[in-house]
């Protein structure tokens, strides 16, 4: 049996000193504003896997309203919403993200994000494909406000 799920996730973007997306740290004169640490590639990934499994999202199992994911590292997060979905039966066939920015660049991080997400999802690398595209300077995310992330996943087994 197989399912796929998808996920999205955004986070505006504030003055600092770098962003983690796919688990990959990037300097640069921006930081993501959010509860954990805003690796908007991660918790779409998470959403994506979880909603394949019918297990929710990842508001649910990680509430931003809980301090006890204050400044959560999303790798840990992922770990565990992989740990979830295989306790249920099933195992991640493959991931493919599109990553929204208009800054940072990305493409020197990309293969970094792909490795990154393949260990934490326990898959081979060829089997975690990640975009990354600009939103052609339109709207909000086009205007350098934000960081969104897309993800579809197809799960396998049961």
């Amino acid at each position: 049996m197989m399912r796929v799920g998808h996920g999205y996730d955004v986070h505006a973007l504030e003055a600092g000193e770098g962003v983690t997306l796919g688990g990959v740290f990037i300097a640069c004169e921006w930081s993501l504003r959010a509860h954990s640490d805003g690796d908007v590639v991660l918790h779409a990934v998470a959403d994506a896997l979880l909603g394949a499994a019918a297990l929710g999202d990842i508001g649910r199992h990680f509430p931003d309203t809980d301090p006890a994911w204050r400044d959560a590292d999303s790798r840990d997060l992922l770990a565990r919403v992989v740990e979830l979905v295989c306790g249920e039966g099933w195992r991640p066939g493959n991931i493919d993200v599109t990553v929204i920015a208009e800054t940072p660049k990305l493409a020197p991080h990309v293969e970094a994000m792909r490795e990154t997400l393949a260990d934490l999802t326990q898959m081979p690398t060829s089997a975690v494909s990640l975009k990354a595209t600009t939103h052609e300077r339109l709207g909000a995310l086009g205007r350098s406000e934000g960081i969104a992330a897309h993800a579809v996943c197809l799960l396998e087994g049961r």
